[in-house]
């Protein structure tokens, strides 16, 4: 296997990096499809509207004939263009709204709401020629070559069934009134395009697997890439940051989970507060199993006041351990005395021995 080789799952940096260039994973038939069902939807819905609208322009159209209103072929131009607005308007504006904001929703539902002018910018490796023949034959344009073909091939074949069975009912249309034959000619039209929406949702399921493994395909790193990513963010003062106050919130979570096992907390009363654990045979002084200040501190004495650990007021005491002994290690040989002194007080006010 070669070096360079790409055989790696992106790592999360990369996937933020490429989502900033504009590269999301998207399929546009996916989009195709949403804008087609939301013009059935909404056509479906104001399919009487739409034919009494387009029955007005006919029945309009139909009176001018053998009659010349004032100012001649001008105004009849006029006002037929003002009656074909008006019709256009009422049967077609509502439908095409809904359908590019379904166009909108399906875009952004893929790429979440990203909004990116980079791949906008000129790029001139793509004016490379060896390039451009690579594209050319690539997997990616054959299969776009064939899903084309393959909805032209569907597209010719439902047309052909609609003009067929439209001509079978043409004979209908001709004994109904103009607004209930409009009507049925634009139902049987919609037919046709539920029909292309249903077949075109097939192959939108197909073409987007294909676009996620084609996206996991480009995005897929080297062994070596994985290795330069992670040398520069260690390098990077945010990391470094992140990780740090990560360590520090998981020191503190361990830490609070030792506090009821401690045998007293020393406190000064707000400011500072020393969890001590001391074992006979285990320990050869007593540890410090927890220690905090201010807003830590308080948190320590309440974790340990609902185990039932004893709390301990000693001013001088808990600052001179905060001070001299961190967490995990035993206390210096100059507080033996005093934290000793403090043990006994506690051992004989529960009247035990210390653990061993």
């Amino acid at each position: 296997m070669a070096a360079g080789e790409k055989t790696e799952k992106a790592t999360p940096k990369r996937r933020r990096d490429e989502r900033k260039k504009g590269n999301v994973l998207m399929s546009r038939d996916v989009v195709a499809v949403a804008t087609l069902f939301a013009s059935y939807v909404t056509l479906r819905i104001g399919l009487p509207l739409m034919a009494e609208a387009m029955a007005a322009l006919v029945r309009f159209c139909i009176g001018l004939v053998g009659s010349l209103p004032t100012g001649g072929a001008s105004a009849i131009g006029t006002e037929l263009k003002a009656q074909s607005m008006m019709a256009l308007a009422r049967s077609v504006a509502l439908p095409l709204l809904i359908t590019i904001l379904a166009a909108v929703a399906a875009t952004f539902a893929q790429t979440r709401l990203l909004v990116s002018f980079e791949a906008l910018r000129p790029k001139f490796s793509r004016l490379n020629p060896l390039q451009g023949i690579k594209r050319l034959f690539s997997l990616k344009s054959i299969i776009e070559a064939f899903k084309g073909v393959l909805k032209i091939a569907i597209l010719l074949f439902l047309i052909y069934r609609f003009v067929e069975g439209a001509l079978l009912k043409f004979a209908q249309y001709m004994n109904m009134d103009l607004a209930r034959s409009i009507q049925s000619m634009l139902e049987l039209g919609l037919g046709l395009l539920l029909e292309v929406a249903a077949a075109f949702l097939v192959i939108s399921f197909f073409d987007y697997l294909y676009q996620w493994w084609e996206f996991e395909r480009q995005l897929k790193m080297s062994k070596q890439e994985i290795k330069e990513e992670y040398k520069q963010m260690e390098g990077d003062p945010q990391i470094k940051g992140k990780i740090k106050e990560l360590q520090r919130r998981m020191a503190r979570s361990r830490m609070m989970q030792a506090v009821p096992g401690a045998d007293v907390v020393i406190r000064n009363p707000t400011h500072f507060a020393v969890a001590l654990r001391y074992r006979t045979g285990q320990d050869a002084a007593p540890v410090v199993v927890a220690k905090g200040q201010d807003a830590l501190a308080l948190r320590i004495v309440a974790v340990a006041e609902q185990s039932g650990v004893a709390v301990v007021e000693n001013k001088p005491l808990a600052r001179a351990l905060y001070a001299s002994a961190e967490v995990g290690q035993m206390i210096p040989a100059e507080q033996y005395g005093p934290v000793a002194d403090v043990l006994v007080y506690i051992y004989k006010l529960n009247h035990k021995k210390p653990v061993g």
